[in-house]
């Protein structure tokens, strides 16, 4: 059988309307021992704001913690995979689209968020990447 995104996906990704304060995605974050949280715009999924888009366009550029999430987003085009789609091909598109982290979509909904920390614990558990992501966060 063919490994697919589901096999190992983080399941319930948790989720940010595009216009909530960036400093709400970041208490996300640090609640759930993540680095992502899918933006939303009215239930829609429209991007991925990651911690590094909080340290680099937000804190960095020394914003409020109150701009909305939507002005903190790479200008990166969207990239979704459904949850059947093979690891291999979802690894591709990963590197197709220079991205480490797809929303996962089932009938437009995000269900799952699938990193490239997941493609190495399942490609090679013992690889130095698959420790590290599978190590306890330390917040």
């Amino acid at each position: 059988m063919v490994p697919t995104v589901t096999d190992v996906m983080t399941r319930n990704p948790a989720s940010i309307e595009r216009g909530e304060p960036a400093a709400e995605a970041a208490r996300l974050m640090a609640q759930g021992d993540m680095g992502e949280v899918v933006v939303l715009d009215n239930g829609t999924v429209v991007g991925v704001v990651t911690d590094r888009d909080i340290a680099v366009r937000l804190v960095a550029e020394e914003k409020d913690p109150r701009t909305p999430v939507a002005e903190i987003l790479s200008d990166q085009e969207l990239v979704t995979v459904p949850p059947d789609m093979p690891l291999t091909q979802a690894a591709g598109m990963m590197r197709l689209h220079s991205v480490h982290r797809l929303p996962v979509l089932e009938k437009g909904r995000a269900v799952g968020i699938i990193s490239l920390g997941d493609l190495a614990i399942e490609r090679d558990e013992t690889s130095v990447v698959a420790d590290i992501s599978a190590a306890e966060g330390n917040a």
